[in-house]
Order: structure tokens, then C-alpha cells, then sequence
């Protein structure tokens, strides 16, 4: 068995209120939970308003599809136009 953790550490750029940057990262969320299968949220910076911690975790049982996957999560965030990837971290276990 295999639980990987990502953490992705995002910018905002245009954002201007926490409500702009709530918007985005549900939408965010959102995309990547129906498109993964995965479980994600915000964890840190919830009351800065152009910065935003997400992360997402997943339990496999094996490894053979992990970096495939990581792979097309990453290139979903990047796909975000309104979100700018500030440092990727990945965690197994």
C-alpha cells in the first residue's frame, strides 16, 4: 500500500479579496477532486488573500500509476490561469 501527499504552495496574483481567492481555490479543488479521485483542501493561509497552501492525498495499492498521476495534477495547477505554483512538495508513505 501507498499514500502519497502533495503539497502544492500557491500564489494569487489576481486576486484582490479574499473572496476572489476563494473562488479560485474551490474551482481548483473542485477540478482536481472530480478529476483524481482524491482528497483535497486548503491548509494553510486561509486569511491571506493572495497566497493559499493546498493539499492532496491518495491511498494506492501500488505505485505504478503515482507518477503518472502526479504528473497530471501538477499540470493541472499549472493549467490555472488565475494560480501561480510557488514550491511542490510530495510525501510518501
Amino acid at each position: 500500500m501507498r499514500i502519497t501527499l502533495l503539497i502544492f504552495h500557491l500564489h494569487l496574483p489576481v486576486s484582490h479579496s479574499l473572496k476572489d481567492k476563494r473562488r479560485v481555490i474551490k474551482g481548483l479543488k473542485d477540478r482536481i477532486r472530480n478529476r483524481f479521485n482524491v482528497s483535497i483542501a486548503e491548509v494553510d493561509y486561509q486569511e491571506k488573500w493572495q497566497r493559499s497552501t493546498i493539499a492532496a492525498v491518495w491511498v494506492s495499492s501500488d505505485g505504478s500509476n503515482t507518477d503518472r498521476m502526479i504528473d497530471e495534477l501538477d499540470k493541472q495547477v499549472n493549467q490555472c490561469e488565475d494560480v501561480e505554483l510557488l514550491r511542490f512538495e510530495r510525501i510518501e508513505y
